[in-house]
């Protein structure tokens, strides 16, 4: 359980960490409402991927083919960390500062808009998310749903939180989030890396690595 755990926020990590209209709205708002800000950013993101998440672990499911649909996900999961972890190291080497823009709509419905109108949220739900659930589903049950949640929703309430937090005494911490970018940029790459050898061959990158 504890690897699986780990797996999860590492990847869930990249993604809430990455800049994007979610977190550009949360260091504006973080400047007027301080942490609370953030944290009610988080509520209205949580409000969107609790029944996103339901959702495909139902559609998932209910197939019936659960061990039988684990490696194609595996193999579109694995494009898209890579993918993202592209991504997420181009952001890290450009960035100039964090990104901020006014914000004057409520900290809820700003989480909740631009997280259900987020097209790449979506994907990365579809793509990476539905491996990961699947992966869930096999090894813990129904039960496995709520233990990949719960390991990933805590990640967007904190970083947003202390993000909301930071930019509400405008200090620079651009140092430490490009580094923490770098970082998981990479370590999303070596699970990228692994679901495509686990979709590929059937086992993962660490078991591969034992038979070299």
């Amino acid at each position: 359980m504890i690897d699986f755990i780990i797996k999860v926020v590492a990847i869930s990590s990249s993604g809430a960490l990455a800049p994007g209209p979610l977190s550009a709205a949360t260091a504006a708002i973080g400047t007027k409402h301080g942490w609370r800000g953030g944290f009610m950013v988080s509520g209205g993101h949580f409000a969107v991927e609790l029944p996103l998440v339901i959702l495909i672990a139902f559609f998932i499911s209910t197939s019936g083919q659960v061990e039988e649909i684990m490696r194609p996900l595996a193999f579109v999961g694995g494009v898209f960390l890579l993918l993202f972890s592209y991504l997420t190291l181009k952001s890290a080497f450009e960035m100039r500062e964090i990104p901020n823009k006014e914000q004057k709509f409520s900290p809820f419905l700003t989480g909740v808009a631009l997280s259900a109108f987020n097209p790449f949220f979506i994907a990365w739900w579809a793509g990476v998310g539905s491996a990961l659930i699947s992966e869930a589903l096999v090894i813990f049950g129904s039960i496995g749903v709520a233990i990949l949640f719960a390991s990933h929703i805590w990640i967007d309430f904190a970083f947003l939180s202390i993000l909301a937090y930071a930019t509400s005494f405008g200090g620079s911490t651009l140092r430490a989030y490009k580094f923490l970018l770098i970082f998981l940029g990479v370590l999303v790459s070596f699970f990228g890396f692994d679901y495509l050898c686990f979709a590929l061959n059937g086992f993962h990158l660490p078991e591969l690595m034992t038979k070299l």
